[in-house]
């Protein structure tokens, strides 16, 4: 029986894009991810991580990813929640496997775990059992998986964008790099960098900060 988990990586921050990942295993051969050592991405270094980027997918029968960027999450705000954008990238995501799972695990981010799964059955075009679950990233290995791929590809997708632009640190509203950052660059241009996700909070407040600057 084939089996699949999806998780995301970088949902909250305001800087890059927001990565979903699948994994789909044979059920019996599952235990090969906890061997590897697959565990929800938070809870492993970025060098675990990163070594366990190559092994997971050679373990997979098959694995994906999509990646929404900030313009792109910024557009569908203009008429969906984040929960159902993501609900709608997991349902495409899951359509393009060639190899169907009869069971899905995924990590929810509704306070009602199952109005999750309702969400993504609207964008499914075949059947399957969908388990949407709190913690389902911590409580099942092919969810795991489905994080560390997730996670390094945004990771990845970080990297490239400082490779360009100096240092962003991660993204987070937490973070005095991401901060700083922005506060220069809106500061420099006057405008939000285009791989920034304007609807944030973050995003906002230094903006108007800055037009409150030279108001005054």
């Amino acid at each position: 029986m084939l089996i699949a988990g999806v998780d995301e990586a970088g949902r909250g921050p305001c800087l890059g894009p927001l990565v979903i990942g699948v994994v789909v295993i044979e059920k019996q051969d599952e235990e090969k991810l906890v061997e590897i050592g697959a565990k929800d991405s938070k809870q492993l270094t970025k060098d675990q991580r990163e070594a366990q980027f190559e092994p997971i997918k050679a373990a997979a029968v098959e694995y994906g990813t999509i990646h929404i960027e900030a313009n792109e999450l910024d557009t569908l705000m203009d008429r969906k929640s984040l929960n159902e954008i993501e609900a709608m990238k997991i349902g495409e995501l899951l359509n393009r496997l060639q190899h169907k799972p009869e069971i899905v695990f995924i990590d929810s981010p509704d306070p009602i775990a199952s109005a999750f799964g309702k969400r993504i059955q609207k964008y499914l075009s075949f059947s399957c059992k969908l388990r949407t679950e709190h913690k389902a990233d911590i409580n099942y290995p092919v969810c795991s998986a489905a994080s560390v791929l997730a996670k390094v590809e945004r990771d990845n997708a970080i990297s490239q964008i400082a490779a360009q632009n100096g240092s962003i640190g991660s993204g987070y509203s937490h973070d005095p790099q991401t901060i700083a950052f922005l506060s220069d660059f809106v500061t420099t241009h006057n405008s939000l960098p285009v791989f920034c996700r304007h609807k944030w909070e973050t995003s906002q407040r230094f903006l108007n900060n800055r037009r409150q600057t030279k108001l005054f």
